[in-house]
């Protein structure tokens, strides 16, 4: 049977049930290193993983028994800086990595780590290459194959639309990836792809890739993509004139703490997610009201991915009797064998994982509406 560790709703914090028994007795911290992008364009993204996880922190080190140390490091979503930030917290004694945030420098940091044998739990890195031929990185996240035929399905079994434009970046990994997996299964469901173009990291005029889903008669647009890219889609086809609706997916969340960005032009849009701020279950509803008075705002997908990072660390490393002394070789075949008998109840669902890395857990789907996400059964 799977050892399961349960987040239970208390008075002031989040306490813990697991089935391998009582908590440590008080001892030095485990140290854990976090890496994303704290500044740059994918900012947003990083910032909101790392105050998750210092959240969860503060909750997991209140309860008393096995404390964690939490070194945050700025990769600005870039792969060579990502390995900069990783070899700082090789030499602070990082014992396991929350991260990389996104996926190019997940996957070259991941390679570092698995010659040197350093655990990885990467909260929002998609693509399946994090993973592969890595039995050491880990994901919290689902794959871009689940987002892309998620997403299809949805289209289908909602009637939204019967001609669909794709609208991704060809650049991306984790924009491609989704992009073949939603095209694959909207070929076996039927649904009928009119338009598909792309755009590279630096596009800034999406005058082009709009006019042909217009021409082609798209009444939706699929948007596998970031929501820096998302937020200029929006803006151009409403001066344009063309309204279709419009579907995405976990990276386009963030859009509506973009400065300045107009949040009625995202109206109606519907995400698929991990998480929704407006889950009514104890754990989001505390989750929720604390992240809020810490930070003056909602969390997002991603600091809920980065808070379940810190609480699934949290059980793993109680359950394989990791502690400050632990080397970071022993603790990576340590959690390796734990992760795969956790079974997790975070406030981005039900989680179990695989020898792959891979998680198991269900897409969520959120529908903007008044400048705030609203849950859509």
């Amino acid at each position: 049977m799977k050892k399961t560790f349960v987040a239970l709703l208390l008075a002031v914090a989040l306490t813990l049930t697991m089935a391998c028994g009582a908590f440590a007795e008080d001892a030095a911290a485990v140290k854990v290193g976090l890496i994303g992008p704290m500044t740059g364009a994918a900012a947003s993204y990083g910032t909101s993983v790392a105050q998750g996880a210092e959240l969860a922190v503060s909750e997991v080190n209140a309860l008393g028994g096995v404390q964690i140390e939490l070194n945050v490091q700025d990769d600005q979503h870039d792969p060579e800086t990502s390995i900069n930030a990783y070899n700082a917290l090789w030499d602070w004694g990082a014992q396991m990595i929350i991260g990389t945030v996104t996926t190019g420098p997940c996957i070259a940091v991941g390679a570092e780590a698995y010659n040197d044998r350093m655990f990885m739990l990467t909260p929002s890195a998609s693509s399946t290459d994090v993973t592969a031929d890595k039995d050491n990185v880990y994901q919290l996240c689902f794959t871009d194959p689940v987002m892309g035929s998620s997403a299809a399905q949805y289209i289908v079994d909602n009637g939204l639309s019967n001609a669909v434009a794709v609208i991704y970046n060809n650049a991306d990994t984790y924009s491609t990836g989704i992009y073949q997996a939603f095209k694959s299964t909207a070929a076996e469901l039927g649904l009928t792809i009119v338009s598909e173009t792309t755009f590279t990291d630096d596009t800034t005029d999406f005058s082009v890739q709009l006019t042909e889903a217009r021409e082609a008669g798209a009444d939706l647009i699929f948007l596998p993509i970031y929501y820096t890219p998302a937020s200029m889609i929006f803006q151009q086809a409403d001066a344009m004139g063309y309204a279709p609706a419009y579907v995405g997916v976990d990276g386009m969340d963030g859009i509506l703490n973009i400065e300045g960005f107009d949040t009625s032009l995202a109206e109606g849009v519907v995400l698929l997610t991990p998480f929704s701020a407006a889950a009514t279950d104890d754990l989001t509803v505390n989750f929720v009201s604390k992240y809020n008075e810490l930070y003056g705002a909602n969390p997002d997908q991603f600091a809920a991915d980065g808070y379940d990072c810190v609480y699934a660390l949290y059980a793993a490393i109680n359950n394989a009797g990791i502690t400050a002394e632990t080397s970071p070789e022993d603790a990576c075949d340590m959690l390796i064998a734990a992760m795969q008998e956790l079974d997790v109840t975070g406030v981005t669902g039900e989680m179990t994982w695989d020898a792959t890395g891979a998680v198991t857990k269900t897409p969520r789907v959120v529908r903007i509406e008044n400048g705030t996400y609203v849950s859509v059964e």
